[in-house]
């Protein structure tokens, strides 16, 4: 699958599946919190699949089932789950937002800005930018995670 949007399209999908396993693991605000992300995504799918039938293009069915990353036996798994599935959503637009095409750039900007909004939701920590390497393994100098002093101005 080489076609950028049937990347995201088939990401779409498996969040589909995996909010709907996320929802029947919950209760309570987690529930509509999940009920909410599986919303979000099939609306998303449903926009990605007419965006390439009006560029010509065949859609990615969905499969009958995704593999999880980990049996989800609870609540807390559930909320691991779906944090999970955020981020990889996001990694999944990060090709798309290289596009040449600036519609689609900004399409994957959004997409990833509410990913990356609802993962936090889910698990309050940032690490990394999601899709990119917690740590770097090339030799460069690791990212820094905290504000750089400004140095002051002299009149």
């Amino acid at each position: 699958m080489n076609d950028p949007l049937a990347k995201v399209l088939a990401a779409e999908h498996a969040a589909v599946y995996a909010y709907g396993v996320v929802g029947a693991k919950t209760a309570g605000a987690l529930h509509t919190k999940a009920v909410a992300g599986f919303d979000a995504h099939r609306a998303r799918r449903d926009r990605l699949r007419a965006l390439i039938v009006r560029r010509g293009g065949t859609p990615p069915e969905p499969g009958p089932t995704y593999p999880l990353p980990f049996d989800v036996k609870d609540q807390a798994d559930a909320v691991r789950l779906a944090s999970l599935i955020e981020e990889r959503v996001v990694t999944a637009y990060l090709e798309l937002a290289a596009d040449g095409d600036a519609s689609l750039r900004r399409l994957a900007a959004q997409a990833m800005q509410e990913g990356a909004t609802r993962a936090y939701g889910w698990q309050p920590a940032v690490g990394a930018f999601p899709g990119m390497p917690a740590e770097r393994t090339s030799g460069s100098p690791p990212v820094k995670t905290e504000p750089t002093p400004v140095p002051a101005v002299s009149p």
